[in-house]
């Protein structure tokens, strides 16, 4: 049940936390997106709105990522409230309606 091991070739030192040399990838450019409720200060976030909250939902229903909506912490905490409350009261629908493949 002796089993072979065979040699690993010997790998170059390199000092520790330094990441492998070679060419870099270039990420494209992206603008930082800003938050709309930030920068609007008379922009309001109200769960009896459904025009507006639709925008911080998907086709599917679920909420979209403050990364991907650009929203600050905060703004996007009040929006994630706002959304449930609307769902609660049937302004929004909790998801969109199954559809058979």
């Amino acid at each position: 049940m002796s089993e072979e091991r065979t040699e690993r070739p010997e790998r170059p030192e390199r000092p520790a936390g330094q990441r492998p040399s070679g060419p870099r990838k270039k990420r494209p450019f992206q603008r930082r997106k800003v938050c709309r409720f930030c920068a609007d200060k008379q922009a309001t976030i109200d769960y009896k709105d459904p025009r507006t909250l639709r925008y911080f939902i998907t086709e599917r229903g679920k909420i979209v990522p403050r990364r991907i909506s650009g929203n600050c912490s905060a703004h996007q905490r009040e929006i994630t409230e706002a959304i449930k409350r609307a769902r609660n009261i049937a302004l929004l629908p909790i998801a969109s309606a199954h559809v058979m493949p």
